[in-house]
């Protein structure tokens, strides 16, 4: 990444790749009004006043015209790189964007380098290091909810609040700095009392929001919902059902899913990716048995496992299965067990109908038209999450499904409300929040111990340095170019 020099002005195509009706090609630096000009008939853009339209032609250094073109005026320091900015509207032909490009590196500009752009918003004050961070999470939401978390986080409403946090922390740091430099006087300016209680309710709000991480990337990055069960329990069919759409074959003949298919939906502004396996079971087949490995392979990555019991298969077969996928999941990851195949049970439609609990697994049968209570999986086993409610659906017909759609929402939502809850969604946000918390810890421990001011200014340095790498207020080039060469060039 080049760095900002008085004579360096940048330019580049900032919209994507590709035909379309408009392009946007984006000139920025101290010489921007200056090399616009230069390719510019019409209306003089010199004189223009900040934030207006200009139409004219952009023209080769002969004077022919290359297109017809919309000339943006945005001057220092009100412009989103808080520099003397002009932005070119043409037509979207890719050559067009071509050798406008050209035209204008031509005049004095020079290519800018992915991210340069936001780089300079950064390092002129128009914005700190996570709203930068939030710019490219907006440019690539693929949800609803993605979008919230993007829009606050380039609002600043993530930054406003650890600046709150770093600030408070800052006014004790510095109480202790004033400590050490009369230490031979032995006073304290730095209540401890208040210090504990700045810690605590510091370490406090930096753990919840290093917890919300888990969150925040599958609604960043997608909800990884794996569906599984034994061969023949209509996960297929219950993939096609959430998709709305036809993607897997669906077959009685148990087995007919040998790979893993996989297919997006947004469901009430969340995006889930719903993966359907290969039944589980014991199979001589090789090509079968390569089915179940990818099968647990994406299992033991899943955000959401919905398990699927069938009624019209044996029970101790699917109980085991059940229990032996529990133990490929990650910590802590939600479980819906659905009960597929209400249609089919005696009964017609069931409304609670559940696998009995208190007999033994060889008895364990599906019970259709009844009530059942506090009903539950057991078979004399120790089966993980068997308190859990069971939902009786159809696949086939769309019974029940409403209840499991909730049951998605409410285990990545966890109960709360996503519009007023602040989440983590940046790996290097979620790492330093971490740093932070463990030196907090060890400043509540010093301060518990009595230790010297000097062993508590340390660690508390060391929290407040990491809150600051999370917003820009500390930083280095290092962790500038490789949070902007992730950005697309012409942002």
């Amino acid at each position: 990444m080049k760095p900002m020099t008085d004579r360096n002005t940048i330019a580049a195509v900032s919209t994507p790749a590709g035909t379309g009706g408009i392009a946007v090609l984006r000139l920025s630096g101290p010489r921007a009004l200056e090399i616009a000009q230069s390719v510019w008939r019409g209306r003089s853009l010199m004189d223009a006043p900040a934030n207006t339209v200009r139409v004219g032609e952009i023209v080769t250094s002969g004077g022919d015209t290359l297109d017809q073109a919309v000339a943006t005026v945005f001057r220092t320091p009100h412009s989103f790189t808080g520099e003397d900015t002009v932005e070119f509207s043409i037509h979207g032909s890719p050559w067009l964007q071509r050798e406008v490009l050209a035209r204008l590196l031509e005049a004095g500009a020079e290519a800018a380098g992915p991210g340069e752009f936001s780089r300079r918003a950064v390092m002129n004050g128009r914005m700190d290091l996570a709203q930068a961070e939030g710019v490219a999470d907006m440019i690539a939401v693929s949800s609803r909810a993605a979008h919230r978390l993007a829009a606050t986080q380039m609002k600043g409403g993530f930054s406003r609040r650890l600046d709150a946090l770093r600030g408070r922390l800052v006014e004790l740091a510095s109480l202790l700095e004033l400590e050490l430099d009369f230490s031979e006087e032995d006073v304290e300016f730095a209540d401890r009392r208040r210090l504990t209680d700045l810690c605590s309710s510091a370490g406090t709000e930096v753990k919840r929001l290093a917890d919300s991480f888990r969150r925040g990337r599958v609604l960043k990055e997608g909800v990884a919902a794996v569906i599984a069960g034994v061969p023949n329990a209509g996960k297929s069919t219950l993939l096609n059902r959430l998709l709305d759409d036809d993607k897997a074959i669906v077959s009685d003949i148990p087995g007919t899913t040998r790979d893993v298919i996989e297919d997006t939906a947004e469901i009430d502004g969340i995006l889930y990716r719903f993966i359907d396996t290969a039944g589980l079971r014991d199979s001589t087949d090789t090509i079968e048995r390569i089915g179940i490995e990818r099968a647990n392979a994406r299992i033991a990555s899943a955000d959401i496992l919905l398990w699927i019991f069938d009624p019209t298969s044996p029970m101790p077969l699917q109980l085991s299965a059940y229990r032996e996928t529990l133990s490929l999941l990650p910590p802590d990851t939600p479980v819906i067990r659905v009960l597929n195949k209400a249609d089919l049970t005696s009964g017609g439609s069931v409304s609670q109908a559940d696998i009995i609990s208190g007999v033994s697994v060889t008895q364990a049968d599906i019970i259709s038209g009844v009530s059942v209570t506090q009903a539950d999986i057991s078979s004399g086993m120790s089966v993980t999450q068997a308190d859990e409610a069971i939902i009786p659906i159809s696949a086939e017909t769309g019974e029940g499904v409403e209840l499991l759609l909730k049951a998605l929402r409410d285990a990545v939502t966890e109960g709360r409300d996503l519009s007023a809850d602040l989440i983590v969604t940046n790996a290097r946000h979620y790492d330093a929040l971490r740093h932070t918390a463990s030196a907090l810890d060890r400043v509540g421990s010093a301060l518990a111990a009595s230790l010297a001011a000097d062993l508590i200014a340390q660690d508390l340095r060391e929290a407040i340095h990491h809150l600051g790498l999370i917003t820009g207020a500390i930083t280095t080039d290092t962790i500038l170019h490789t949070i902007f060469e992730r950005f697309c060039i012409g942002k």
